[in-house]
């Protein structure tokens, strides 16, 4: 296939982009770009990207990925000049992610690891597109509750169990990487994999069974905040502009094998949950109950190589990266009950 013209921008394709990530990937792609998000809202709201709609450098396709779809052939994409252009970049963030709605949407989650992404490869082959699949920590295997803080670097192998009630997710983003790594290797394609660990920031959905987020809606309503777990359960969090950051340098590296995205400084829960009630001049309580299937203590990542071949690290406070969620979360709330 010859190389297609740019004819002012590059056409890029967020697969997943109305989604809490993928938008906020959009809000910085579309700054140079002209971008194509698809999005079936599994899992993602509409709400998200409203604010890209009337710009020309947007355009936005309700579709399931994992249903092949001809690009050149939708009335939407005529004025990015599919056929003539191509596509250069391709970000793939589509896979079903509420805690809260796990059970149900295993299927789907099976399918988005597996059709879908063969479709983006696909995608990728045919554009000779640079391609950015989004991971996830769960590849590592979870970290036991007495094993302390255990750093991930990228070469561990991981320790999952295929068969167990979260298999569909875990177990599939490995077999994603998998096909990757495999198409990468077979067509020569540019295709790079970035393993992202937990990320909060605005845009995350309320009542989800996510950590932040729920502390936030029940810190405004006066309720307990609720740790799954005991007063021992840490995690780490990036905020989500610097995951986005993160993404962006991957594209344009030469980096070939996965790389870790997330803050590597353990914080224990219950410590957000007070800087949570502080920020929000609450007067809830900190409680604690059994754990959840999604709500489990992941590994740290080991960030050297992104510090020192990628030239990242995250910058954001855990202090300011909360302002600025619960600012967001508190507005959407009110919206919500106005509504």
């Amino acid at each position: 296939m010859a190389k297609k013209v740019i004819f002012d921008k590059k056409n890029i394709l967020v697969i997943g982009g109305a989604g809490f990530i993928g938008s906020h990937l959009c809000d910085e792609l579309v700054k140079t770009s002209k971008v194509i998000c698809v999005d079936n809202f599994c899992g993602s709201s509409e709400k998200n990207i409203d604010h890209l709609l009337s710009n020309p450098d947007f355009a936005f396709i309700n579709h399931d990925a994992s249903i092949p779809i001809d690009l050149e052939a939708l009335p939407e994409l005529k004025k990015f000049r599919v056929p003539f252009q191509g596509i250069q970049e391709i970000y793939n963030l589509a896979c079903p992610t509420s805690p809260k709605h796990f059970l149900e949407n295993r299927i789907k989650t099976l399918i988005a690891n597996s059709l879908l992404i063969k479709n983006v490869l696909d995608w990728t082959v045919k554009y000779e597109a640079k391609l950015v699949h989004f991971s996830s920590s769960v590849v590592y295997g979870l970290r036991a509750n007495d094993s302390g803080a255990a750093i991930m670097k990228e070469d561990f192998v991981g320790l999952v169990n295929h068969v167990s009630p979260r298999s569909s997710y875990d177990e599939g983003k490995r077999f994603a990487e998998t096909m990757v790594v495999n198409y990468r290797d077979f067509y020569n394609i540019d295709a790079k994999i970035i393993r992202v660990f937990r990320t909060y920031g605005p845009r995350m959905e309320l009542n989800d069974d996510q950590m932040i987020p729920d502390f936030v809606n029940n810190a405004l309503d006066g309720n307990d905040l609720v740790i799954f777990g005991d007063q021992n359960f840490s995690s780490s969090f990036c905020y989500v502009s610097d995951v986005v950051d993160a993404a962006v340098k991957l594209m344009d590296s030469t980096i070939k094998e996965p790389l870790n995205i997330g803050s590597d400084v353990d914080v224990k829960l219950s410590d957000i949950a007070q800087m949570i009630i502080t920020e929000t001049k609450s007067q809830s309580k900190i409680t604690y109950e059994n754990g959840k299937l999604f709500m489990t203590q992941l590994c740290l990542p080991d960030i050297y190589r992104a510090r020192n071949d990628l030239g990242w690290m995250p910058v954001v406070t855990l202090k300011n990266g909360l302002k600025k969620t619960i600012f967001d979360l508190q507005a959407h709330k009110r919206l919500r009950v106005i509504g």
